[in-house]
């Protein structure tokens, strides 16, 4: 009888535990999210890079244009400016990274705007993460709050639970009791000491991970997607950015907008007007799962003849890696450049997941070369088709080419730019894949696969677990 009573009730429990995992992992979406923006003409539109390499001395070398761009958005803005971005914070690794300090810039351009122009609104949203999940007080976002800027941080306990089996732990036995300071452990991202509640909360890994710009210019809004975080111990990774104006930056500031429902804060509605366009380019904005229904509607366009090129930090989702593998069959040429995962802030990386992934596509005939990096990460993500009938598909944003960052796990964005090849802003990123991929004489941007090349079973079956699992950073 006590076996009996004993298994049923582990049964139930077991079901009850199996239930709430389904539930977690696939209940809907709040309201917003996975966005897919319509096509919206843009004139004045940019493809923007920070880029570290080499020189023929052997020293690194960095050149910068994003944040530049950036802060010059901010100085034009009159009416309001939304900035949303993941890392905002001056923590450093093990190895610290003196190229700039991203984040002390920003929050000088901000409070010296503001205080310039007392009427501006300026929103920014941000992700936990940069508190250590309520951990560590930001002295930045204090200053910002002080100068009368509105600080949101991104409430993630809505979205779906990527690492399904831990946060089951998690919600009911660490979310219940928030978090604050603490001693217990070292900060696990820089300086300081923080709670356990702080790892228990990283552990969950739940991220908003965009890195947005909006804000009014002139007569027009201007808007830029990026990969590059404000966060001191990044600002040598090689990063992308577009910056565009017109119709499509009402589609960006929807999407900020839901952030901020999400997050329990107020809603902008402030919308100056929009300089209709004429332009051949095209802009659409896309965030969550809807980035991977257009990249693999892009990468499924593309026929024999056609050129296909990607540039990305973590790639391991297994329906784009399908897809590459069947545009190769195509005869599509495809190439596929890497960051080797070797470092991360000073620690040791062990390849995953682009080294399991890039020996897969180097085995199916793919040409892969790696980012040669250097204490940084080759953090792009940017997808780029040139198709025979004259035109190209750019899509570039925040988003990882992985399970947490195309299944609407994380929050993200990116945008999809689409018009005649020989337009700039495509040209521009064509030109910008191509140095990289050959290099040139005095600077090397990226070496032969076999320099990182690794076949070790099980890194193989590690990534395939993680990604399957949810168990994973990527």
């Amino acid at each position: 009888m006590i076996l009996t009573t004993f298994f049923l009730t582990a049964s139930v429990l077991l079901c009850l535990t199996v239930l709430l995992f389904s539930r977690q992992s696939r209940k809907p979406l709040p309201e917003g999210l996975s966005y897919l923006g319509e096509e919206h003409p843009a004139s004045d539109i940019e493809f923007l890079a920070d880029l570290t390499y080499v020189d023929k001395n052997g020293i690194r070398n960095v050149e910068q244009e994003i944040f530049d761009e950036i802060f010059d958005i901010i100085a034009s803005a009159r009416c309001f400016i939304v900035l949303d971005m993941f890392l905002y914070n001056p923590f450093q690794g093990s190895t610290p990274e003196t190229t700039r300090p991203l984040s002390s810039e920003l929050t000088q351009a901000l409070v010296e705007h503001k205080k310039k122009f007392p009427a501006l609104e300026i929103t920014v949203i941000t992700d936990p993460i940069n508190t250590v999940y309520g951990g560590l007080r930001s002295e930045q976002f204090q200053l910002l709050r002080t100068t009368g800027i509105k600080v949101v941080t991104t409430k993630l306990e809505e979205l779906r639970d990527s690492n399904p089996v831990y946060s089951f732990f998690w919600r009911f036995l660490v979310q219940p009791f928030g978090n604050g300071s603490g001693q217990a452990l070292p900060n696990p991202f820089g300086a300081g000491r923080v709670s356990v509640r702080s790892y228990l909360s990283l552990l969950n890994f739940k991220t908003n991970h965009r890195k947005v710009l909006i804000a009014d210019s002139g007569n027009t809004l201007v808007g830029l997607v990026t990969s590059a975080n404000a966060h001191d111990g990044s600002s040598a990774h090689s990063n992308i950015a577009i910056k565009f104006n017109g119709a499509a930056v009402q589609d960006l500031l929807k999407t900020e907008n839901s952030v901020l429902r999400l997050s329990a804060a107020s809603a902008l509605a402030i919308e100056p007007p929009v300089e209709e366009s004429s332009s051949d380019v095209t802009v659409q904005i896309l965030t969550e799962r809807q980035i991977k229904h257009v990249v693999l509607q892009a990468i499924a366009d593309a026929k024999k003849g056609d050129t296909l090129r990607l540039a990305m930090f973590y790639l391991s989702d297994r329906h784009i890696i399908s897809a590459l593998e069947s545009a190769h069959q195509r005869s599509v040429t495809t190439r596929v450049l890497l960051d080797p995962n070797r470092v991360d802030f000073g620690r040791e990386k062990k390849g995953i997941p682009s080294r399991p992934v890039a020996h897969e596509l180097n085995k199916q005939g793919i040409a892969v070369r790696w980012c040669d990096t250097h204490g940084e990460q080759f953090h792009m993500k940017m997808l780029l088709i040139e198709y025979q009938d004259g035109t190209s598909t750019l899509i570039a944003g925040s988003a990882n080419f992985t399970r947490r960052s195309l299944e609407n796990f994380n929050l993200e964005t990116n945008v999809a730019v689409r018009g005649r090849s020989d337009a700039a802003v495509l040209s521009d990123a064509r030109e910008f894949f191509e140095l990289l991929w050959g290099n040139e004489p005095g600077r090397t941007f990226s070496t032969d696969y076999s320099v990182f090349a690794d076949e070790s079973l099980f890194k193989r079956a590690m990534y395939r677990f993680m990604e399957g699992s949810g168990m994973s950073t990527f």
